[in-house]
Protein backbone atom coordinates (compact mmCIF):
# COMPACT_ATOMS: atom_id res chain seq x y z
CA UNK A 1 0.00 0.00 0.00
CA UNK A 2 3.04 2.31 1.22
CA UNK A 3 4.41 1.55 -2.78
CA UNK A 4 1.23 2.19 -4.54
CA UNK A 5 0.84 5.83 -2.42
CA UNK A 6 4.58 6.76 -3.82
CA UNK A 7 4.29 5.91 -6.93
CA UNK A 8 1.69 8.83 -7.23
CA UNK A 9 3.79 10.72 -4.73
CA UNK A 10 4.66 14.21 -6.37
CA UNK A 11 8.16 14.66 -7.26
CA UNK A 12 8.22 18.42 -5.16
CA UNK A 13 7.36 16.24 -2.01
CA UNK A 14 9.85 14.11 -2.36
CA UNK A 15 12.42 16.69 -2.45
CA UNK A 16 10.45 18.50 0.69
CA UNK A 17 10.41 15.73 2.71
CA UNK A 18 14.70 15.56 2.73
CA UNK A 19 14.44 19.13 2.62
CA UNK A 20 12.94 18.64 6.81
CA UNK A 21 14.57 15.56 7.34
CA UNK A 22 18.22 16.11 6.49
CA UNK A 23 18.08 19.81 5.86
CA UNK A 24 16.33 21.14 8.40
CA UNK A 25 16.29 18.57 11.47
CA UNK A 26 19.63 17.02 10.74
CA UNK A 27 21.53 20.54 10.03
CA UNK A 28 23.37 19.33 6.58
CA UNK A 29 24.20 21.72 4.41
CA UNK A 30 22.20 21.95 0.94
CA UNK A 31 24.18 19.85 -1.04
CA UNK A 32 24.04 16.58 -4.08
CA UNK A 33 24.02 14.01 -1.34
CA UNK A 34 20.61 15.74 -0.45
CA UNK A 35 19.52 15.72 -4.00
CA UNK A 36 20.23 12.46 -4.60
CA UNK A 37 18.10 10.95 -2.00
CA UNK A 38 15.43 12.98 -3.09
CA UNK A 39 15.91 11.32 -6.15
CA UNK A 40 16.11 8.12 -4.45
CA UNK A 41 13.04 8.42 -3.12
CA UNK A 42 11.31 8.96 -6.48
CA UNK A 43 13.08 6.13 -8.03
CA UNK A 44 12.31 3.67 -5.56
CA UNK A 45 8.40 2.98 -5.35
CA UNK A 46 8.93 2.95 -9.21
CA UNK A 47 11.58 0.40 -9.15
CA UNK A 48 9.51 -1.83 -6.44
CA UNK A 49 6.18 -1.86 -8.22
CA UNK A 50 7.45 -3.06 -11.72
CA UNK A 51 10.42 -5.46 -9.71
CA UNK A 52 7.51 -6.57 -8.10
CA UNK A 53 5.31 -7.08 -11.63
CA UNK A 54 8.10 -9.02 -12.78
CA UNK A 55 8.57 -11.26 -10.69
CA UNK A 56 5.40 -12.54 -9.99
CA UNK A 57 4.63 -12.75 -13.69
CA UNK A 58 7.58 -14.63 -14.43
CA UNK A 59 9.41 -18.19 -13.38
CA UNK A 60 6.09 -20.01 -11.61
CA UNK A 61 6.14 -22.91 -12.76
CA UNK A 62 9.90 -23.08 -13.61
CA UNK A 63 10.26 -22.37 -10.13
CA UNK A 64 8.37 -25.21 -8.55
CA UNK A 65 9.88 -27.40 -10.89
CA UNK A 66 13.18 -26.30 -9.43
CA UNK A 67 11.93 -26.75 -6.12
CA UNK A 68 10.38 -30.48 -7.16
CA UNK A 69 13.89 -31.23 -8.20
CA UNK A 70 15.64 -30.42 -4.56
CA UNK A 71 17.07 -27.14 -5.30
CA UNK A 72 17.21 -24.88 -2.39
CA UNK A 73 15.77 -21.80 -2.16
CA UNK A 74 18.67 -19.63 -2.68
CA UNK A 75 19.58 -21.82 -5.99
CA UNK A 76 15.82 -21.57 -7.17
CA UNK A 77 16.24 -17.79 -6.77
CA UNK A 78 19.82 -17.56 -8.62
CA UNK A 79 19.75 -20.05 -11.03
CA UNK A 80 15.94 -19.97 -12.03
CA UNK A 81 14.19 -16.96 -10.79
CA UNK A 82 16.67 -13.87 -11.43
CA UNK A 83 18.05 -15.24 -15.19
CA UNK A 84 14.07 -15.47 -16.06
CA UNK A 85 13.12 -12.05 -15.01
CA UNK A 86 16.57 -10.33 -15.83
CA UNK A 87 14.56 -8.35 -18.26
CA UNK A 88 12.22 -7.09 -16.75
CA UNK A 89 14.43 -6.08 -13.50
CA UNK A 90 16.32 -4.03 -15.59
CA UNK A 91 13.60 -2.23 -17.23
CA UNK A 92 12.45 -1.54 -13.67
CA UNK A 93 15.86 0.23 -12.63
CA UNK A 94 15.73 1.77 -16.08
CA UNK A 95 12.16 2.96 -15.59
CA UNK A 96 12.86 4.43 -12.22
CA UNK A 97 16.22 6.55 -13.45
CA UNK A 98 14.37 7.62 -16.35
CA UNK A 99 12.18 9.37 -13.98
CA UNK A 100 14.92 10.47 -11.85
CA UNK A 101 17.27 11.84 -14.87
CA UNK A 102 14.68 15.05 -15.84
CA UNK A 103 13.65 15.77 -12.53
CA UNK A 104 14.14 19.73 -11.48
CA UNK A 105 12.49 20.67 -8.86
CA UNK A 106 13.59 18.25 -5.89
CA UNK A 107 17.33 19.03 -6.65
CA UNK A 108 16.39 22.53 -7.04
CA UNK A 109 15.05 22.09 -3.17
CA UNK A 110 17.31 20.34 -1.87
CA UNK A 111 20.65 20.92 -3.80
CA UNK A 112 19.82 24.78 -5.18
CA UNK A 113 21.21 25.94 -7.84
CA UNK A 114 24.39 27.46 -8.99
CA UNK A 115 26.42 29.24 -12.00
CA UNK A 116 29.31 26.80 -11.87
CA UNK A 117 30.06 22.99 -12.12
CA UNK A 118 30.36 21.12 -8.71
CA UNK A 119 31.16 17.68 -9.18
CA UNK A 120 31.61 16.72 -5.62
CA UNK A 121 28.20 16.18 -4.07
CA UNK A 122 29.36 16.04 -0.06
CA UNK A 123 31.53 19.65 -0.09
CA UNK A 124 28.56 21.45 0.91
CA UNK A 125 28.08 23.68 -2.34
CA UNK A 126 25.41 24.03 -4.20
CA UNK A 127 24.67 22.07 -7.45
CA UNK A 128 22.68 22.32 -10.51
CA UNK A 129 20.91 19.87 -11.84
CA UNK A 130 21.50 18.96 -16.26
CA UNK A 131 17.67 20.13 -17.31
CA UNK A 132 17.81 23.38 -14.98
CA UNK A 133 20.94 24.20 -16.68
CA UNK A 134 19.80 23.66 -20.37
CA UNK A 135 16.73 25.70 -19.50
CA UNK A 136 18.90 28.65 -17.91
CA UNK A 137 21.75 28.39 -20.67
CA UNK A 138 18.86 28.79 -23.71
CA UNK A 139 16.59 31.54 -21.57
CA UNK A 140 19.40 33.56 -21.30
CA UNK A 141 18.92 34.73 -25.02
CA UNK A 142 23.32 35.02 -25.20
CA UNK A 143 24.26 32.72 -28.27
CA UNK A 144 27.22 31.54 -26.35
CA UNK A 145 24.83 30.56 -23.58
CA UNK A 146 22.07 28.88 -25.75
CA UNK A 147 24.65 26.62 -28.00
CA UNK A 148 25.95 25.65 -24.28
CA UNK A 149 22.36 24.87 -23.59
CA UNK A 150 21.82 22.70 -26.76
CA UNK A 151 24.85 20.90 -25.94
CA UNK A 152 23.88 20.02 -22.53
CA UNK A 153 20.61 18.50 -24.04
CA UNK A 154 22.99 16.08 -26.36
CA UNK A 155 24.72 15.45 -23.57
CA UNK A 156 21.58 14.42 -21.54
CA UNK A 157 20.28 12.63 -24.66
CA UNK A 158 23.48 10.37 -24.64
CA UNK A 159 23.71 9.51 -21.12
CA UNK A 160 19.37 8.24 -21.73
CA UNK A 161 20.47 6.66 -24.91
CA UNK A 162 23.90 5.03 -23.28
CA UNK A 163 21.27 4.03 -20.55
CA UNK A 164 18.85 2.30 -22.58
CA UNK A 165 21.54 0.56 -24.52
CA UNK A 166 23.15 -0.99 -21.69
CA UNK A 167 19.82 -2.16 -20.26
CA UNK A 168 19.35 -3.61 -23.81
CA UNK A 169 22.68 -5.16 -23.61
CA UNK A 170 21.94 -6.59 -19.89
CA UNK A 171 18.83 -8.52 -20.50
CA UNK A 172 19.90 -9.66 -24.25
CA UNK A 173 18.87 -13.40 -24.36
CA UNK A 174 22.37 -15.11 -23.94
CA UNK A 175 23.11 -17.96 -26.95
CA UNK A 176 26.47 -19.89 -27.15
CA UNK A 177 27.57 -23.21 -28.17
CA UNK A 178 26.75 -25.92 -25.94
Amino acid sequence: TVVEAMVALPDIIAGLFIYTILILSLGMSREGFCAAMALTIMMLPIIARASYVALSTGAGGLREASFALGASHWSTVWRVVIPTVKSGLTTAVILGMARAVGETAPVLITSGASTYFNANPINHNEMNSLPLYIYAAVRSGEPRNIQRGFGAAIVLLFFVIVLFSLARWISREKTGRR
